[in-house]
């Protein structure tokens, strides 16, 4: 019987991680700047290492609950729970390293714009505020600056810049940038001036946000834990009362509560997750040079209105 049970746990685990394997096949990966930064690539390989110790996880506690109760429903469901768990439970990593780049975008704005002021030139800025520039986006800065030396032109440099950062609020700063570059904007400091102050604006409300969402996700984590160690605990403790699952139909009722609790804690987790605005840069594509006729101030500040 345990062998028969052991073998059952290590059947749902090999499906369950051959569901997994499947599903981030059909979801594919996120593109990837065409020359990551040392940085991107550090955080990446750091992410994929933290995903395969974190499978391996799943895929051990499931081998535990099928060998324990000889349900395969129940390997599965476990090693889906243990790889969904930490995007339920998970700290706001994200989301204060998310604000720290927008404060780090208003500084380096609002850089540029001090540098414009005493007569210099949109390159010649960058490449002065580029080694001073705020921790959290020095990295991709820096690279900006490295381009900009080798005889890149500014607005492809610019461009390259918003798709390592690939946030809506240094889309708005680039948009000036290559909008000026473009068209030879006069009030471009005045204009960096307004998109800084905007920048920590947005980050202020941000924090305003999340400190009202902080109690949603304390429930959320309380009503996840207590069900999980309610059913964690009637398998350990009563595992009588569970007899019902054993056979082929109640493996199929499982599946199927199983399959609810999953929807139901994935509804929480969006309740209490902050849903990022979308991204416009791509927008910039469909200014062409017969535009240049139009005064570039003008696009500017017709721009940040729209954003």
């Amino acid at each position: 019987m345990t062998t028969t049970a052991a073998l059952f746990g290590l059947l749902g685990a090999g499906a369950a991680a051959g569901l997994l394997l499947i599903l981030v096949g059909l979801r594919g990966r996120p593109a990837r700047p065409a020359t990551p930064s040392r940085l991107n690539l550090w955080l990446a390989a750091r992410h994929d290492r933290k995903q395969v110790g974190l499978l391996v996880l799943a895929v051990l506690a499931g081998l535990a609950i099928g060998a324990v109760t000889g349900w395969v429903v129940g390997a599965i469901l476990t090693v889906l729970a243990v790889i969904g768990l930490p995007r339920i439970l998970g700290s706001n990593v994200d989301h204060k390293h998310h604000l720290e780049r927008i404060e780090a975008i208003a500084g380096w704005t609002e850089m540029l714009r001090d540098t414009l002021v005493a007569a210099a030139g949109l390159e010649q800025a960058i490449l002065a505020t580029a080694p001073a520039c705020p921790e959290a986006i020095r990295e991709e800065i820096t690279e900006l600056a490295v381009r900009l030396e080798r005889g890149e032109r500014l607005a492809a440099s610019l461009r390259h810049l918003a798709e390592q950062l690939r946030d809506p609020t240094a889309d708005l700063v680039i948009s000036a940038l290559v909008l000026a570059s473009e068209h030879q904007a006069r009030q471009l400091a005045a204009l960096l001036g307004e998109l800084a102050s905007e920048a920590r604006e947005q980050a202020s409300m941000r924090m305003r946000v999340e400190a009202g969402r902080a109690r949603t996700r304390t429930s959320v984590r309380v009503i996840v834990i207590t069900t999980l160690s309610f059913a964690v605990g009637l398998v350990l403790l009563n595992r009588g009362y569970l007899a019902p699952y054993d056979s082929a139909f109640g493996q199929i009722m499982l599946l199927f509560v199983g399959v609810l609790f999953a929807v139901a804690f994935a509804w929480l987790a969006r309740i209490a997750r902050l849903r990022e605005p979308e991204r416009f840069l791509t927008e910039l594509g469909a200014i062409r040079p017969h535009d240049a006729d139009e005064d570039a101030d003008d696009l500017l500040i017709r721009k940040g209105a729209s954003s």
